[in-house]
């Protein structure tokens, strides 16, 4: 196609792109408007926050103890996410690197683990934490992460099976040894791929309700999710139908989010690019 006839579809793509980047942003704009509100404006029509009231935000930090949850979630998502990536990448360089009979069947059975909804494992998983008197802690929000994540172990694997082998026997060649090469020559080449999954995993904690409802009874080792179900439950339905409380803590809750988005999104970008391309 030539350069003249591309240019009208670059602009119809770039005007699809712009109009979708638009219909997606408007609940999040919407969101902050309304946090920004009088009480009895929340849900008046239009974007604009009138009567703007930032005080909402003061009152949501008093009525509940945000800064602490806040705290928390980082605490539980950056111990997630840094244990699932290492452990996957572990994992998914002994499936790349290493041949051995039966190593695919293996990589299938992993790949398998996949299809067990978080259902049929919640119970057995809570008894194990429960005999090791763990059940009321932060623990099993991220230990479980320690053992890899069939998922990230399918991604890595993909990343890693792209990197040229003569790397590694090169490497073996000068005496490295297996975590030598792990560590001196995949780890660095992969960086990409690992940001992809820790903000993947990190993302997933932060937002995780289940799991918090589940172990936690203690308010203080709340997460965000957690708390938010507080703040809804005590301000929201049934509640004192304060909303403005509500949405100002969801604002809070969300902001953290998009800031380490927006912080790694070239990486990210670039590792969710070149992913799954073998050569």
């Amino acid at each position: 196609m030539t350069s003249h006839r591309r240019g009208p579809w670059r602009i119809v793509f770039l005007a699809a792109l712009s109009a979708a980047a638009v219909v997606f942003m408007l609940p999040f704009v919407w969101l902050i408007s309304a946090s920004l509100r009088e009480p009895g404006y929340v849900f008046s029509p239009g974007l604009l926050p009138l009567p703007f009231r930032p005080e909402n935000y003061h009152e949501a930090l008093n009525a509940v103890p945000l800064p602490l949850w806040l705290f928390n979630s980082l605490l539980v998502g950056v111990a997630a996410a840094v244990s699932v990536t290492l452990s996957s990448a572990w994992v998914a360089f002994g499936f790349a690197y290493f041949r051995f009979p039966g190593r695919d069947l293996l990589f299938g059975l992993v790949l398998a683990t996949m299809m067990l909804p978080f259902a049929v494992t919640m119970i057995p998983t809570y008894l194990i934490w429960s005999e090791l008197r763990l059940a009321d802690t932060q623990v099993p929000l991220w230990a479980g992460n320690l053992f890899g994540s069939a998922f990230y172990i399918f991604l890595l694997r993909q990343f890693l099976l792209s990197l040229p082998r003569d790397l590694f026997e090169a490497a073996r060649v000068d005496g490295a040894s297996y975590p030598g090469l792990f560590w001196r020559v995949a780890f660095p080449l992969i960086r990409p791929a690992l940001l992809v999954v820790l903000v993947f995993e990190f993302k997933a904690s932060w937002t995780d309700l289940m799991k918090p409802l589940i172990y936690l009874r203690d308010e203080s080792l709340f997460t965000l999710p957690r708390g938010l179900k507080v703040v809804l439950d005590r301000f929201g339905y049934g509640g004192e139908q304060d909303w403005h409380v509500v949405l100002a803590g969801s604002v809070i809750a969300t902001i953290p989010m998009i800031i380490v988005f927006f912080l790694g999104q070239r990486h990210f970008i670039q590792g969710i690019a070149t992913t799954g391309r073998k050569g």
